[in-house]
């Protein structure tokens, strides 16, 4: 079928796949929007996790201040060369997730970053909500609860601000497959001006403890 130009422009600027790849998404999905777009990011997806065990030693440390000095952000993000890091393509991707980081405030990169002793604490007040239930019925809501709390505390799993039904990880994966590269997140730092320190916090607690 004859695909309108203005639709592979469109779904383009949406997903940043590239322009054969959106045109031949139309076609499969007979020019539906939405279904293109599934379609994409399922093959970007898939793209991704072939180029995942590949080494990323290049990219960049890019930083944003944010509300006139009161949030910053410095986030490293890892390529495989440094052809792709000077791309600008790449740099307004590494942009992109210093502003999402800057306003969705996560704490971790991806679930495997958190400490075992937070799991367990959600875990646990999550268990006692539902206790009562059955074993089987149990397992199932604590499960959900904690992919829930995955998705408000690790970057990668969070949706991403610019377009909310698409989380960061869905975005890496569809970059992936528009420059051909291993694209890594791989540590970032938010500071907030006038938040605690965590040294400043620990006398506090030692104090309510010991009252």
């Amino acid at each position: 079928m004859e695909i309108d130009p203005q639709l592979v422009k469109q779904l383009r600027e949406k997903t940043n796949a590239g322009m054969m790849d959106c045109k031949r998404a139309l076609a499969e999905s007979g020019g539906d929007m939405a279904k293109a777009e599934t379609l994409l990011r399922t093959k970007g997806i898939a793209s991704a996790g072939k180029k995942s065990a590949r080494a990323t030693k290049e990219g960049i440390v890019a930083s944003y201040i944010h509300l006139q000095g009161k949030v910053g952000v410095l986030v490293e993000v890892n390529c495989e060369t440094d052809f792709v890091a000077k791309n600008e393509n790449f740099r307004e991707f590494v942009k992109d997730i210093t502003l999402h980081i800057a306003a969705a405030h996560p704490l971790y990169v991806n679930r495997e970053d958190v400490p075992q002793d937070v799991v367990d604490s959600e875990r646990a007040i999550y268990e006692t909500q539902v206790k009562g239930k059955p074993e089987n019925v149990i397992a199932k809501i604590v499960a959900g609860k904690l992919d829930k709390f995955y998705s408000t505390v690790c970057v990668l799993e969070q949706g991403f601000i610019k377009n909310p039904d698409q989380t960061v990880k869905e975005l890496v994966a569809a970059k992936i497959a528009a420059l051909g590269e291993n694209i890594v997140i791989r540590r970032f730092t938010r500071y907030l001006v006038g938040e605690p320190l965590s040294s400043e916090m620990a006398p506090a607690a030692d104090e309510q403890a010991a009252a």
